[in-house]
């Protein structure tokens, strides 16, 4: 019979992997009653809490793990293959693991310091708004990579290595409107969404106001429920709304470089020219968009150079118990075929 885990005790008392976590390790915030729960299930399915503090260090492996939060969007492909290669090097198993949208990664986290007792956790994407005492619980070093939000507060709590994705977004939208654009469309994320795309739709915001041009509603077309913003798919699809609504716009900006390529393709196919009719822009500086025809305008993460601190700084937590770092990476403006001045109204 297979082993039973913490995910096996949560699910049979009702309870999140994080409360599970919390009981056996004796952490407060927790009641009385749904800890003793939690404890019975516990003895009954013979489950052993290997993470406890007495004996966690005992039994960890020679692993990092890397958590990733879009798996399937093609920004991440660069920065884990440099951190497998850094982790290698190290001599440190790398294990690479999925975290669905709509996952807990703190809760997947602690399930996976459970059965495979990594010495460190890298996460990659999603956005980091928990708690400072949760966050707590993972207590093994972890370091933030590439996240779309983060919660200030606990800063102080885990070392994070990003772009400002505000800054960043709003820098390829002033381009735009300096170079003569008055409607820039976006292709925004869900309208619940509070990570990446929230932030890159506030950059977008702040442009057009510090351009003294209005933030019209008419002209952000926001991402389905659960569809992938980041996609082209998404750029495609949505472009075909900004063509039947017939709403006036010169300028077209999707929040991914993938977004942006679907755009362009939804524009060729209707007849339209790039950037005569419409300028187009994204955001990443993936390398396909360097090789599409037109070459995408976009701004470019420093994946490798993230990547590589995002290990640095794990690895001198892990070794050398180096202190809480945060590193912002400036983005680069890239100027391409698919974007000029407006030559048509």
């Amino acid at each position: 019979m297979d082993s039973v885990t913490i995910k096996d005790i949560a699910k049979k008392c009702g309870v999140s992997v994080s409360t599970v976590s919390r009981a056996i390790n004796n952490y407060p915030g927790i009641s009385q009653s749904t800890k003793a729960m939690i404890m019975e299930a516990v003895r009954e399915n013979q489950f052993i809490p290997n993470n406890s503090a007495r004996n966690l260090k005992r039994l960890e492996s020679n692993s990092i793990v890397v958590l990733v939060k879009g798996i399937n969007n093609p920004f991440f492909q660069p920065m884990i293959s440099i951190l497998e290669k850094v982790i290698h090097r190290h001599k440190y198993a790398f294990i690479l693991q999925s975290v669905n949208a709509n996952e807990d990664e703190i809760e997947v986290a602690l399930e996976t310091i459970l059965e495979k007792k990594p010495k460190g956790i890298i996460f990659l994407g999603g956005y980091f708004y928990h708690t400072e005492e949760k966050i707590r619980q993972l207590n093994i070093p972890c370091v933030i990579g590439a996240v779309g939000g983060m919660d200030q507060k606990n800063s102080a709590v885990f070392s994070s290595v990003h772009v400002d994705d505000v800054k960043e977004s709003y820098r390829i939208v002033d381009y735009l409107c300096k170079a003569g654009h008055k409607r820039i469309a976006i292709l925004a994320a869900t309208r619940e969404d509070l990570s990446i795309g929230a932030l890159r739709l506030e950059g977008y915001r702040k442009a057009l106001s510090d351009n003294g041009l209005p933030v019209l509603e008419e002209l952000i077309f926001y991402a389905e429920a659960d569809e992938d913003a980041y996609c082209m798919e998404h750029g495609y699809r949505c472009t075909g709304k900004v063509l039947e609504s017939g709403v006036a716009c010169t300028a077209i900006y999707g929040i991914s470089d993938m977004a942006a390529i679907g755009i362009c393709r939804a524009l060729k196919e209707a007849g339209k020219e790039i950037p005569a009719d419409y300028s187009v822009a994204g955001f990443d500086g993936l390398e396909i968009a360097s090789y599409y025809i037109p070459t995408i305008t976009t701004v470019r993460q420093p994946v490798e150079e993230m990547a590589r601190d995002v290990a640095d700084i794990l690895f001198d937590t892990i070794e050398n118990e180096g202190p809480v770092q945060h590193r912002i990476f400036e983005g680069e403006l890239l100027i391409r075929e698919s974007s000029g001045s407006p030559v048509k109204s």
